[in-house]
């Protein structure tokens, strides 16, 4: 049906005095014996219409049409509103497109954030999901926009594979047979399944995102990732978006230097096309936020070493719950000591030891560690892993070998290293955690649409 989005009433002042059509899901109603007042939002927009309708005129307005969530069409003329200065809507028709019962689950003007993921379905209608998948869209667009305008090519990596990336074996399964006793053995069944092996939902385009950067220079993927894990935190799910880029001719501080002036573009697209998201997160969930993302835009990051950073934290005068030691992997208080307390801005962590990092990771020189780094940001902790990958034949055979991982499972990727191998580098941002950092969102859950968790799906 023809009609006008409320985002355009709010931003188009030509519109003033024009009689329109809009549509939207009533958001809040009261009324007295005079006139009565609904406030509509179409999705477009965070802000809500006031529609006025005067009892006194000729306007019929329906009993279904004051009932929370109902969803209407109304034409009448804008007008400015004299005490705000916001455009508004004097009703000249109003119709009911959809009724709501008196069991709408969203009466309350406040709900717990834990309670609104039990209504995925609905919780999308309240103001702060509103917000939250508005700025979702505008941050994809942007980090398309980012690759696009540097030349990368954008690759479609596959989402069922027969090698784990991390080699650590926490893949979901995909098979069509399923639960069976008519199988010996765990080959015998895999032989008879669909691609006659063993095949699992990807953890990462990486290793085909590098096949690609072998060819065309600078790719990255965006899409979702799958992880096994049963790690039921504020910081993971099953299902996730990551942002993977890859770029043949790149060391390590070539991936530090693209990684941050990725962070700052996004960021700052951000603050400059969603302002009233941003004062409504800064509002309601994270005090200082603007000027939390405006430190980082205009302030270099810190780059810091491993070992440094772990004789920092030895030193602290904090008891932490995991105790630290050279070799260790950081946890989240630790990164968030980091981050929040020593340098209080994101920062690099770079030179981890080779034992709590993947194979494919670059071996330095020191013989005991990888050119890896996690970019670390304050309220969040890791939010981008990455490193320069290993270009040595030999040196890759030997970290798969260690880890007693299976060769067959890799020859394509090992091939690389045989043809024209180059140095080259990329990393992994994970979208959800990008989405958290710009908004005070505390928990992945909330900023994605179908949060996907351990025990948890609908």
């Amino acid at each position: 049906m023809k009609h006008t989005d409320l985002r355009d009433v709010f931003r188009d002042t030509a519109l003033v005095g024009q009689t329109l059509t809009v549509c939207g899901w009533v958001r809040t109603a009261r009324e007295s014996k005079n006139v009565a007042f609904l406030a509509l939002n179409d999705g477009t927009t965070l802000n809500h219409l006031q529609i006025v309708v005067d009892k006194n005129s000729d306007v019929v307005l329906p009993a279904e049409a004051t009932k929370l969530g109902a969803s209407l069409k109304v034409t009448g003329k804008v007008v400015i509103n004299e005490n705000n200065g916001t455009p508004e809507i004097n009703a000249e028709e109003i119709t009911v497109l959809g009724v709501c019962p008196a069991d709408y689950p969203l009466q309350k003007k406040f709900q717990k954030l834990e309670t609104l993921r039990e209504m995925p379905h609905i919780r999308v209608r309240t103001n702060t999901f509103n917000a939250v998948f508005r700025v979702r869209s505008v941050m994809a667009a942007t980090i398309h926009r980012y690759f696009q305008e540097r030349g990368y090519v954008y690759v479609h990596t596959p989402l069922i594979t027969g090698s784990d990336c991390e080699g650590a074996g926490e893949m979901f399964k995909v098979t069509t047979i399923g639960y069976s006793r008519d199988y010996k053995s765990e080959e015998e069944y895999y032989a008879d399944d669909f691609f006659g092996k063993k095949a699992g939902l990807s953890v990462s385009g990486q290793l085909e995102g590098e096949v690609a950067a072998m060819a065309m220079g600078k790719i990255y993927t965006f899409g979702p990732s799958f992880r096994a894990e049963k790690s039921n935190t504020v910081r993971h799910v099953a299902e996730f978006w990551h942002v993977e880029p890859e770029i043949a001719f790149a060391e390590l501080p070539d991936l530090i230097e693209i990684a941050e002036d990725m962070i700052k573009y996004i960021i700052k697209e951000y603050m400059e096309k969603c302002p009233d998201e941003l004062k409504f997160f800064e509002e309601r969930f994270e005090k200082g936020l603007t000027e939390k993302l405006r430190n980082v835009v205009e302030n270099d990051f810190a780059i810091v070493d491993y070992t440094d950073a772990i004789e920092l934290l030895k030193k602290a005068d904090v008891e932490f719950e995991y105790p630290v030691e050279w070799g260790c992997d950081l946890q989240s208080e630790h990164e968030r000591y980091i981050t929040e307390k020593i340098y209080k801005k994101p920062v690099f962590l770079i030179n981890y030891p080779k034992e709590i990092k993947s194979f494919y990771m670059k071996q330095n020189p020191d013989g005991k560690t990888v050119a890896a780094t996690d970019l670390l940001v304050p309220g969040v902790g890791e939010i981008i892993g990455g490193s320069e990958r290993e270009a040595d034949y030999d040196k890759l055979l030997a970290a798969m070998r260690a880890r007693g991982m299976n060769e067959a499972d890799y020859s394509d990727y090992i091939a690389l290293r045989r043809y024209g191998t180059v140095p080259h580098s990329g990393f992994g941002l994970g979208f959800e955690r990008i989405i958290m950092y710009c908004t005070g969102m505390a928990n992945i859950r909330d900023v994605i649409f179908y949060p996907r968790t351990v025990g948890n799906i609908r």
